[in-house]
């Protein structure tokens, strides 16, 4: 904890010192002056218009910007999740992202109902290069932007208003032309007032109606104007109130798409985003997670979740939240907080016995006729993908921590966390039924049962891995109850190609969620020898299980953790048919 010093001066010096923590060199955000403000009375019943920005705003904010394997990776789950537009970059300023654009249309990777943009200053050479990237698209937006704030004007730029105006009319007129040379292209124009937040309402309004009267839209042909707080210097009701306001005062606003672009510096982009829509705004630009420059952008699935918890579709399809999030992590190498919400791996869990005791009370209540009420689930997990499962401890805490080591200190196994857990819960279940204190040896005996599974239904009998580029192909050898099965597959890489394999084989979607890894001592061949350990998570068909397995190659061992998860997932539902 610090303490507040005083500003005192300094005997030295008889200069006033002052301290490095000081609210006084800030000034509060002015309110909109508005007293007839109508969208605290209005309700969301729809959802917006999404634009998925992660392939542009999200990867410029990485410490290692996406390769073109990943960027292609992510684009398809963007198509799969639904989105319709889609900012695939910023090629007039990378080669990269121009690659990526040009592979898209030529590989015909782009859906016939989904539209690509593009982000370009006004700058005449970079629009030009824009339209080159964008050749031979169907449909594409292109996106203009240039920055209008008072301390851009005066401090970077050294320019009047009109001067900015000049800027963004220039931009907007070859934009135009340009797009006239490319007439087999359904075109749409998008204009942002970089910084509209810092931005006087009576400029913004003033520079984009100049950049609506050179477009020219109409209500079949509409422009997209894109209000960006690109820094969020306010609560979210001053920016609803300047949507508001900015609605009021637009020229032909029938003829316009508003959209809302949220950072998310104040902690705020999503309440943001959903007042902003309140008060009259058709679309929303944001990124899966929120990645994004410093703390981030809107988070498209918190407010499209926080859409459907309240009843309303929210033109996304987030089933399969295990997928989502391992595809994100696996393409922006962010990790997910455990509490982000929707999907954190601890949202649906509670720790606290009250929690847990309730929980499942109203849960045998509910039995699906009624709307959802359960308390301290302000969502049915199941509908991404994940079950309840009350954390069960022996002890309290200890319960759990005193089987990890155990199974540490009797057979080296670090269990992970999630293992732990789930674990903790088979135990206590044995616990029960047994009516007594369990040995090492039975806990040991145990986990072997549920998660080895030696002579389980598949069976690894070899495997070849090659690479080449970003791809690793896998061929696998397997039996399954005496017939002979040769799997094929390529991905990123091993686990991943497996996975799709087994999917394949199953006829069920397959997810890794968790992976985990160590060597132990082994001394079961000749003289002593490092063995891995593979723990693996799996999402099978929306149930989570579990699989290990041990072998003196790492591979080797977690293609067959993998293999156990499997037949931990058959061993289940035959005992759920049961």
């Amino acid at each position: 904890m610090t303490t507040k010093q005083a500003t005192k001066p300094d005997s030295h010096t008889n200069t006033q010192v002052i301290p490095a923590f000081n609210h006084k060199k800030y000034r509060p955000y002015a309110p909109v002056a508005m007293t007839q403000r109508q969208w605290p009375d209005k309700q969301i019943t729809q959802a917006p218009l999404w634009c998925s920005v992660d392939l542009r705003d999200g990867n410029q904010a990485l410490i290692d910007p996406m390769t073109p394997a990943q960027k292609h990776q992510l684009f398809d789950l963007l198509v799969a999740i639904g989105f319709k537009e889609i900012e695939v970059g910023f090629p007039a300023a990378s080669q990269t992202d121009f690659d990526f654009v040009r592979e898209l249309i030529e590989q015909n990777k782009i859906p016939d109902d989904v539209r690509i943009q593009i982000l370009t200053p006004a700058r005449e050479a970079l629009i030009k290069r824009s339209f080159a990237a964008l050749q031979g698209c169907n449909k594409a937006i292109v996106h203009l932007y240039n920055s209008t704030s008072k301390v851009q004007r005066e401090q970077v730029f050294q320019l009047d208003k009109p001067g900015i105006i000049a800027i963004a009319v220039s931009g907007a007129q070859l934009i135009k032309e340009q797009a006239k040379h490319y007439p087999a292209t359904d075109w749409q124009f998008e204009y942002s007032p970089e910084s509209f937040t810092n931005t006087e309402l009576d400029f913004a309004v003033e520079i984009c109606n100049a950049v609506i009267d050179a477009w020219q839209p109409s209500p079949e042909n509409k422009v997209i104007i894109n209000l960006p707080a690109t820094v969020e210097v306010s609560t979210p009701n001053i920016y609803a109130d300047q949507i508001e306001w900015f609605c009021q005062h637009i020229n032909q606003r029938e003829a316009l798409s508003i959209s809302l672009h949220t950072h998310n510096d104040r902690g705020c982009a999503v309440a943001a985003a959903e007042l902003g829509v309140m008060a009259g705004a058709d679309r929303v630009e944001g990124t899966l997670m929120g990645n994004g420059e410093r703390t981030g952008n809107m988070d498209v699935i918190t407010m499209a979740m926080n859409l459907y918890s309240q009843g309303i579709d929210p033109e996304l399809d987030l089933a399969n939240m295990d997928e989502i999030i391992q595809t994100v992590k696996a393409c922006t190498q962010l990790p997910v907080h455990p509490r982000h919400p929707y999907a954190g791996e601890l949202v649906f869990t509670a720790f606290s016995g009250s929690h847990q005791d309730a929980i499942n009370k109203c849960l045998k209540h509910y039995d699906g006729s009624q709307p959802w009420q359960v308390a301290y689930l302000p969502i049915d997990p199941a509908d991404l993908g994940r079950n309840y499962q009350e954390v069960i401890r022996i002890n309290s805490q200890s319960g759990k921590a005193g089987i990890a080591y155990v199974m540490e200190q009797q057979q080296g196994l670090q269990l992970p966390r999630w293992l732990q857990i789930e674990f903790s819960s088979l135990v206590q279940a044995e616990a029960e039924r047994q009516k007594r204190e369990l040995s090492p040896s039975t806990i040991a005996a145990l986990f072997d049962q549920h998660y080895l599974q030696q002579d389980a239904a598949y069976q690894l009998q070899s495997y070849q891995l090659c690479r080449e580029h970003d791809t690793e192909q896998l061929q696998a050898v397997l039996t399954h109850r005496g017939q002979v099965l040769n799997l094929q597959q390529q991905g990123s890489g091993a686990i991943e190609s497996f996975a799709k394999a087994l999917a394949g084989e199953l006829g069920k979607s397959v997810v890794v969620v968790d992976y985990a890894e160590h060597a132990i001592a082994s001394t079961q061949h000749s003289g002593s020898s490092a063995e891995a350990v593979c723990y693996i998570q799996a999402n099978i068909d929306g149930q989570r299980v579990c699989g290990v397995a041990k072998s003196q190659d790492v591979l080797e061992a977690s293609m067959r953790a993998m293999l156990n998860a499997v037949n931990r997932y058959i061993a289940l539902q035959q005992t759920l048919a049961a």
